[in-house]
Protein backbone atom coordinates (compact mmCIF):
# COMPACT_ATOMS: atom_id res chain seq x y z
CA UNK A 1 0.00 0.00 0.00
CA UNK A 2 1.15 3.55 -0.62
CA UNK A 3 1.62 6.25 1.98
CA UNK A 4 -1.58 8.24 1.69
CA UNK A 5 -2.00 7.95 5.46
CA UNK A 6 0.27 9.87 6.83
CA UNK A 7 25.43 5.71 -2.42
CA UNK A 8 27.97 4.12 -1.94
CA UNK A 9 29.71 2.15 -4.72
CA UNK A 10 31.90 2.53 -7.76
CA UNK A 11 31.55 4.29 -11.05
CA UNK A 12 29.03 1.76 -12.33
CA UNK A 13 26.44 2.93 -9.82
CA UNK A 14 27.12 6.57 -10.68
CA UNK A 15 26.69 5.83 -14.38
CA UNK A 16 23.36 4.10 -13.77
CA UNK A 17 22.25 7.09 -11.69
CA UNK A 18 23.16 9.50 -14.49
CA UNK A 19 21.36 7.35 -17.05
CA UNK A 20 18.28 7.22 -14.83
CA UNK A 21 18.29 11.01 -14.42
CA UNK A 22 18.52 11.46 -18.18
CA UNK A 23 15.65 9.03 -18.67
CA UNK A 24 13.56 10.96 -16.14
CA UNK A 25 14.13 14.19 -18.08
CA UNK A 26 13.03 12.48 -21.28
CA UNK A 27 9.95 11.03 -19.57
CA UNK A 28 8.84 14.53 -18.58
CA UNK A 29 8.00 15.13 -22.26
CA UNK A 30 6.20 11.81 -22.78
CA UNK A 31 2.59 12.41 -23.95
CA UNK A 32 1.42 9.31 -22.07
CA UNK A 33 1.90 11.10 -18.75
CA UNK A 34 -1.09 13.39 -19.22
CA UNK A 35 -3.42 10.46 -19.77
CA UNK A 36 -2.03 8.71 -16.68
CA UNK A 37 -2.48 11.81 -14.55
CA UNK A 38 -6.02 12.40 -15.84
CA UNK A 39 -7.00 8.80 -15.01
CA UNK A 40 -6.18 9.16 -11.31
CA UNK A 41 -9.27 10.16 -9.32
CA UNK A 42 -8.89 12.39 -6.27
CA UNK A 43 -11.33 11.52 -3.46
CA UNK A 44 -11.58 14.16 -0.70
CA UNK A 45 -11.65 13.14 2.97
CA UNK A 46 -10.91 9.45 2.43
CA UNK A 47 -10.18 7.36 4.43
CA UNK A 48 -10.43 10.14 7.04
CA UNK A 49 -11.09 13.90 7.09
CA UNK A 50 -8.33 16.01 5.61
CA UNK A 51 -6.93 13.30 3.31
CA UNK A 52 -7.11 13.86 -0.45
CA UNK A 53 -6.91 10.26 -1.65
CA UNK A 54 -5.32 9.55 -5.04
CA UNK A 55 -7.41 6.63 -6.30
CA UNK A 56 -5.68 4.48 -8.92
CA UNK A 57 -8.65 2.11 -9.37
CA UNK A 58 -10.02 4.57 -11.95
CA UNK A 59 -6.77 4.12 -13.91
CA UNK A 60 -7.06 0.33 -13.67
CA UNK A 61 -10.47 0.57 -15.38
CA UNK A 62 -8.76 2.04 -18.47
CA UNK A 63 -6.63 -0.77 -19.97
CA UNK A 64 -4.81 1.47 -22.41
CA UNK A 65 -3.73 3.93 -19.72
CA UNK A 66 -2.83 1.12 -17.31
CA UNK A 67 -0.67 -0.39 -20.06
CA UNK A 68 0.97 2.98 -20.70
CA UNK A 69 1.99 3.23 -17.03
CA UNK A 70 3.41 -0.29 -16.96
CA UNK A 71 5.16 0.26 -20.29
CA UNK A 72 6.90 3.38 -19.02
CA UNK A 73 8.33 1.47 -16.08
CA UNK A 74 9.33 -1.44 -18.32
CA UNK A 75 11.09 0.87 -20.78
CA UNK A 76 13.04 2.38 -17.91
CA UNK A 77 14.22 -0.88 -16.31
CA UNK A 78 14.69 -3.18 -19.30
CA UNK A 79 18.38 -3.72 -19.91
CA UNK A 80 19.43 -2.67 -16.38
CA UNK A 81 20.10 -6.24 -15.19
CA UNK A 82 17.28 -6.12 -12.64
CA UNK A 83 16.98 -9.52 -10.94
CA UNK A 84 13.89 -8.79 -8.83
CA UNK A 85 10.95 -6.41 -8.55
CA UNK A 86 9.72 -6.03 -4.97
CA UNK A 87 6.14 -4.81 -4.63
CA UNK A 88 4.82 -3.20 -1.46
CA UNK A 89 1.41 -4.38 -0.22
CA UNK A 90 -1.05 -3.82 -1.59
CA UNK A 91 -1.08 -1.56 -4.62
CA UNK A 92 2.53 -2.32 -5.45
CA UNK A 93 1.16 -5.77 -6.31
CA UNK A 94 -0.86 -4.26 -9.18
CA UNK A 95 2.17 -2.95 -11.07
CA UNK A 96 5.08 -5.02 -9.81
CA UNK A 97 4.25 -8.44 -11.33
CA UNK A 98 3.58 -6.98 -14.79
CA UNK A 99 6.87 -5.07 -14.72
CA UNK A 100 8.76 -8.13 -13.47
CA UNK A 101 7.39 -10.40 -16.19
CA UNK A 102 8.16 -7.91 -18.93
CA UNK A 103 11.81 -7.44 -17.91
CA UNK A 104 12.42 -11.11 -17.04
CA UNK A 105 12.76 -10.58 -13.29
CA UNK A 106 11.21 -12.37 -10.33
CA UNK A 107 8.49 -10.67 -8.27
CA UNK A 108 8.83 -10.46 -4.49
CA UNK A 109 5.86 -9.40 -2.34
CA UNK A 110 6.63 -7.21 0.67
CA UNK A 111 3.71 -7.84 2.97
CA UNK A 112 2.18 -6.61 6.20
CA UNK A 113 2.74 -8.79 9.32
CA UNK A 114 1.23 -12.27 9.43
CA UNK A 115 0.47 -12.56 5.71
CA UNK A 116 3.46 -14.66 4.58
CA UNK A 117 3.79 -18.32 5.63
CA UNK A 118 7.18 -19.67 6.61
CA UNK A 119 10.27 -17.85 7.79
CA UNK A 120 10.37 -14.09 7.21
CA UNK A 121 12.49 -11.08 8.02
CA UNK A 122 10.74 -7.89 9.10
CA UNK A 123 11.40 -4.17 9.11
CA UNK A 124 9.33 -1.68 11.09
CA UNK A 125 8.62 1.94 10.27
CA UNK A 126 6.82 4.90 11.80
CA UNK A 127 3.53 6.33 10.51
CA UNK A 128 1.93 9.62 11.48
CA UNK A 129 -0.19 7.78 14.04
CA UNK A 130 1.61 4.64 15.16
CA UNK A 131 3.89 2.11 13.52
CA UNK A 132 3.72 -0.60 10.87
CA UNK A 133 5.94 -3.33 9.46
CA UNK A 134 6.91 -4.99 6.18
CA UNK A 135 7.88 -8.66 5.90
CA UNK A 136 9.70 -10.65 3.22
CA UNK A 137 10.38 -14.36 2.87
CA UNK A 138 13.85 -15.47 3.91
CA UNK A 139 15.69 -16.50 0.76
CA UNK A 140 13.47 -14.53 -1.62
CA UNK A 141 16.43 -12.35 -2.56
CA UNK A 142 20.00 -13.46 -3.07
CA UNK A 143 22.98 -11.33 -1.96
CA UNK A 144 24.14 -9.01 -4.73
CA UNK A 145 20.91 -9.10 -6.74
CA UNK A 146 19.73 -5.83 -8.24
CA UNK A 147 16.22 -4.89 -7.13
CA UNK A 148 13.58 -2.30 -8.01
CA UNK A 149 10.99 -1.48 -5.32
CA UNK A 150 7.49 -0.65 -6.61
CA UNK A 151 4.58 1.12 -4.91
CA UNK A 152 1.67 3.23 -6.09
CA UNK A 153 2.37 6.44 -4.16
CA UNK A 154 5.20 8.05 -2.20
CA UNK A 155 4.31 10.76 0.31
CA UNK A 156 6.69 10.81 3.28
CA UNK A 157 8.95 8.01 2.03
CA UNK A 158 8.61 5.99 5.24
CA UNK A 159 7.30 2.81 3.65
CA UNK A 160 9.84 2.88 0.83
CA UNK A 161 12.66 3.50 3.32
CA UNK A 162 11.59 0.41 5.27
CA UNK A 163 11.51 -1.62 2.04
CA UNK A 164 15.03 -0.45 1.16
CA UNK A 165 16.35 -1.42 4.60
CA UNK A 166 14.65 -4.81 4.43
CA UNK A 167 16.12 -5.66 1.02
CA UNK A 168 19.59 -4.40 1.94
CA UNK A 169 19.56 -6.55 5.08
CA UNK A 170 19.28 -9.53 2.73
CA UNK A 171 22.43 -8.35 0.95
CA UNK A 172 20.77 -7.15 -2.25
CA UNK A 173 21.17 -3.78 -3.99
CA UNK A 174 18.16 -1.50 -4.40
CA UNK A 175 18.74 0.16 -7.76
CA UNK A 176 15.71 2.44 -7.58
CA UNK A 177 12.23 2.92 -6.11
CA UNK A 178 9.46 3.28 -8.67
CA UNK A 179 6.10 4.91 -7.89
CA UNK A 180 3.17 5.87 -10.05
CA UNK A 181 2.39 9.01 -7.98
CA UNK A 182 4.52 11.25 -5.80
CA UNK A 183 4.28 14.47 -3.84
CA UNK A 184 5.92 17.40 -5.68
CA UNK A 185 9.20 16.98 -3.79
CA UNK A 186 9.57 13.51 -5.33
CA UNK A 187 8.56 14.40 -8.90
CA UNK A 188 12.02 15.61 -9.88
CA UNK A 189 14.95 13.22 -9.66
CA UNK A 190 15.76 12.74 -5.97
CA UNK A 191 17.01 10.13 -3.53
CA UNK A 192 15.59 8.34 -0.50
CA UNK A 193 17.99 6.54 1.85
CA UNK A 194 20.61 7.20 -0.82
CA UNK A 195 18.53 5.43 -3.49
CA UNK A 196 16.89 7.13 -6.50
CA UNK A 197 13.12 7.57 -6.49
CA UNK A 198 11.36 7.55 -9.88
CA UNK A 199 7.83 8.99 -10.02
CA UNK A 200 5.63 9.07 -13.11
CA UNK A 201 3.14 11.79 -12.15
CA UNK A 202 2.73 14.37 -9.42
CA UNK A 203 0.06 13.94 -6.76
CA UNK A 204 -2.96 16.14 -7.35
CA UNK A 205 -3.81 16.56 -3.66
Amino acid sequence: MGEQESESGGGGVDMVTEQAAAAAAKDALDPRLQGISDAIRVVPHFPKPGIMFNDITALLLRPGVFKDAVDMFVERYRGMAIAAVAGIEARGFMFGPAIALAIGAKFIPLRKPGKLPGEVIAEGYVLEYGTDCLEMHVGAIEPGERVVVVDDLVATGGTLSAAIRLIERAGADVVECACLIGLPKFKDFCKLNGKPVYVLVESRK
